[in-house]
């Protein structure tokens, strides 16, 4: 190829669009912080600077991460300091069957879908959690409504109820409708003169027996 084709071919390279910096719930945690199985370590203030490091955020997972984040969210909603089994935070930030850890789980699938828009597997768990986590706030909201306000307002979440179910009238429903009620009172027919007619023989019986 000659130098001005190869000049040409260099000046024609696709431009890499570079991908938009998501923000994350995680950026509010300080690098220094230490993890979550060593923060409560008696021994961790003699050990070394370099060992320090090495258990702090800064070299820790987003799993890791996601351990610390949850539990400042289950701190947000516990009634006091002791509070294991309350509702809020049942089952603490080790399972995340309670409102703070779906949150925190949520978040983090927004997040990534941000993005990769097209990962369904993960999509179609945080509608999963989604769905779980209304259904839990329905309940509390219907159990104690004041709970149920400081939960949403100290994790920032919007809740809307679940629409009424509202099914499309169509001539086929219609007709499918009256047919199925039509057959409910044949039935219902079948029903009384089986009755009425075991109720006949028994009475005859009784007579019989009483000649």
């Amino acid at each position: 190829c000659s130098p001005a084709l190869q000049a040409a071919r260099g000046y024609a390279r696709p431009v890499m669009r570079r991908r938009k910096e998501v923000p994350s719930q995680l950026d509010d945690l300080p690098p220094t912080m230490l993890k979550k199985d060593y923060a409560n370590l008696p021994i961790i203030n003699s050990v070394d600077d370099v060992v320090k490091r090495l258990l702090s955020l800064e070299m820790a997972s987003q799993k890791e991460k996601m351990k610390i984040k949850t539990q400042q969210l289950v701190e947000k909603v516990r009634r006091s300091p002791n509070d294991n089994g309350s509702f809020e935070v049942q089952g603490n930030c080790s399972l995340p069957s309670t409102v703070a850890a779906l949150t925190a789980r949520i978040r983090m699938y927004e997040e990534h879908l941000q993005t990769h828009p097209k990962d369904k597997n993960n999509r179609r768990r945080m509608l999963m959690d989604v769905d779980r986590r209304r259904k839990l706030l329905g309940y509390l909201r219907r159990v104690r409504y004041s709970t149920f306000e400081n939960t949403c307002q100290q994790l920032g979440i919007h809740y809307t109820p679940a629409p009424a179910y509202t099914r499309r009238v169509t001539k086929r429903w219609l007709v499918k409708k009256a047919f199925c009620i039509r057959v409910f009172q044949e039935k219902q027919k079948l029903k009384a003169a089986e009755k009425l007619k075991q109720r006949t023989e028994g009475q005859e019986r009784t007579r019989a027996a009483r000649e």
